[in-house]
Parts: structure tokens; C-alpha cells; sequence
């Protein structure tokens, strides 16, 4: 009985439908990524111990279209993570470099690997809990880069179009299934 079945067109094309969906779906979720971690060390830009810049000893006002390029390397924004979807600790910072371009820092990140994860700068704020995990694409975001590693320190250049005031929260970001592992609200440093 078993072999007259497996002759069956009907159930032949049921054992490949099944075999497609299996197929489909691990490539999809990706589920070994929740048991592998990327571990990554890069090596994050120095920055003064102090913000001794010299006052100005003109009486006239500076344009505030003039933008200053700081004498060293300088943070700008900080933030710690907080979990959505995926349990998320670590802490993200802006820094402005000496030659004025813009670096985001992550530093002692941990979260879940997955697939398709995504740095974004948005100017969402951070809610804490399920209310969170999809805000982050309602307003405006820019894509850094893919997520280099689910763990350790890493490093990623902003666009020199971009300008970090325009935007107050980092996500860890899920592309594939629209959703936050973690966030960081960014506040002045």
C-alpha cells in the first residue's frame, strides 16, 4: 500500500509543494541565525577629553550657516539600546571628526542575529516595548549600512549629505520583516 501510494501524482506533487515550502522558508527566516553570532572589533575614532574651544574674539555674530570643524574628534550624540523584538544592550554614539565628517559608533552591542539587518538613523523616537518595534519607517530614515555583526564594536560613515540633527534614534533594523530588534534615542552628549 505504501509504494501505490507514493506513485500517486497527486501525492508526488504534494511531497514537492511541501519540499518547496520547506525550502522557502528556511531561506526566508533563516533560523540557524539564532543560534551563530557575528562578532565584530573595529577600531572607534578618539576623542578630546575636553570641549576647550576657543570663544570667539570678534563682536560679530558668526552666520549660523558657518558650520566650525572642531580641532579634534567630538561626540555629538549618545544613546543606549533598548530591546524590541530581539534582545538588544549596547550604546550608539555620533561623533563629528576633526575633518567634519560624521561617524556612528555602536558600542558593546548584543542582539539576536537575523536576516537582512539594517543600520538606520531615523527621527522616530524610542518607545519602549511592542508599541516600538515598527515606527522607525513611518517618518524619515536613512540607511547606513548592513549590520556588519550582531556583536562587539562597530563603526559606520555618514553621508556627507546627511546631517545628524535631522534625525534622533538609531534602529537595528530587520528590512526583510519590517521590524526593530533594538534602539538607541540619540541626546546631546
Amino acid at each position: 500500500m505504501g509504494k501505490r501510494m507514493f506513485r500517486s501524482p497527486v501525492v508526488r506533487a504534494g511531497l514537492a509543494c511541501a519540499v518547496v515550502m520547506a525550502m522557502l522558508g528556511l531561506y526566508w527566516f533563516q533560523p540557524w541565525k539564532l543560534f551563530t553570532d557575528t562578532y565584530v572589533d573595529e577600531a572607534v575614532p578618539r576623542v578630546a577629553t575636553t570641549s576647550a574651544a576657543p570663544a570667539p574674539t570678534s563682536a560679530s555674530p558668526v552666520p549660523a550657516a558657518s558650520v566650525v570643524t572642531p580641532a579634534a574628534n567630538e561626540i555629538l550624540t549618545v544613546g543606549e539600546f533598548v530591546t524590541h523584538e530581539h534582545r538588544t544592550t549596547g550604546s550608539a554614539e555620533i561623533h563629528r571628526l576633526a575633518d567634519g565628517r560624521h561617524r556612528l559608533v555602536i558600542r558593546d552591542l548584543s542582539t539576536s542575529n537575523g536576516p537582512d539587518l539594517r543600520v538606520w538613523l531615523t527621527d522616530q523616537p524610542v518607545i519602549r516595548g511592542t508599541a516600538g518595534w515598527r515606527v522607525f519607517d513611518d517618518g524619515e530614515w536613512v540607511e547606513l549600512a548592513k549590520l556588519k555583526g550582531n556583536k562587539g564594536n562597530q563603526v559606520y560613515e555618514l553621508p556627507a549629505s546627511v546631517d545628524p540633527r535631522d534625525f534622533r534614534s538609531v534602529s537595528i533594523w530587520c528590512k526583510r520583516f519590517a521590524v526593530s530588534f533594538g534602539a538607541a534615542d540619540l541626546t546631546s552628549a
